[in-house]
């Protein structure tokens, strides 16, 4: 079977375990509001953690955050991974932030691997450029866009200079985990579920043409840890 072929079936099967941890027990809008939720709780615990020192530190000059409250890395012999995420933006005139869009990571690497793997991360956006990928229907990180691990530790700090900057956990405990080949999808139904209308990207976190209450205490953590860190130029909410 041709390696192209094999890593298209990983990314598949790597979504399809992630939507299986997290199947859908009631109605429509509550597999949305319950990634809202985990998403919510996953940024404040980061934001908590004494080692993510550079992410609190930096968090004023992101562009925006993508927060993936569960990606799974599963596999044996040919491994992937997949989970769904939420991204806010912030506007760069009022510095309010907007959102959130649902998409969708997924990935594919070939190794020796077994088992089932569960993994939270959170992304800072720092150019326009990570921006305008968001806005397209998909992109992959490390090839349309450069992406770097981010530091931890007290004291952290970094010379480097990337679109994005992932921080990563897994039971609590920093990873590290690298995102390079992972392809970023609108999430296009979650998105209509969310909000009651197809909307795209731009619909969601450019023009602010709709809004749902239920993201009101995840934009809240948000602009707080923008408005605590020393490199805000933003407004706030």
């Amino acid at each position: 079977m041709p390696l192209s072929r094999i890593c298209r079936l990983c990314a598949l099967l790597a979504i399809g375990v992630a939507a299986t941890l997290a199947a859908p027990t009631s109605f429509a809008q509550s597999d949305q509001r319950r990634l809202v939720t985990a998403a919510t709780s996953t940024l404040a615990s980061f934001i908590a953690d004494s080692d993510m020192t550079w992410l609190k530190e930096n968090f004023g000059r992101a562009r925006a955050v993508m927060i993936a409250p569960e990606v799974t890395k599963a596999g044996i012999i040919v491994g992937g991974a997949g989970g769904r995420a939420v991204v806010v933006a912030r506007d760069p005139d009022s510095g309010r932030w907007r959102g959130p869009a649902f998409y969708t990571l997924a990935t594919a690497s070939i190794g020796l691997q077994a088992g089932i793997a569960v993994s939270e991360v959170v992304t800072l956006v720092m150019t326009e450029k990570g921006v305008n990928r968001l806005l397209s229907n998909s992109f992959t990180m490390g090839g349309d866009v450069a992406i770097a691990v981010g530091p931890t530790g007290a004291g952290a700090t970094s010379r480097f200079v990337a679109d994005l900057v992932s921080f990563s956990r897994g039971q609590g405990v920093y990873l590290g985990l690298n995102l390079d080949g992972t392809i970023v999808s609108i999430s296009e139904d979650w998105n209509e579920l969310y909000y009651g209308q197809r909307v795209n990207a731009v619909d969601i976190l450019v023009r602010k043409s709709v809004h749902n209450d239920q993201a009101r205490e995840l934009l809240n953590v948000i602009t707080k840890a923008a408005g605590n860190s020393p490199d805000d130029h933003g407004g706030k909410q």
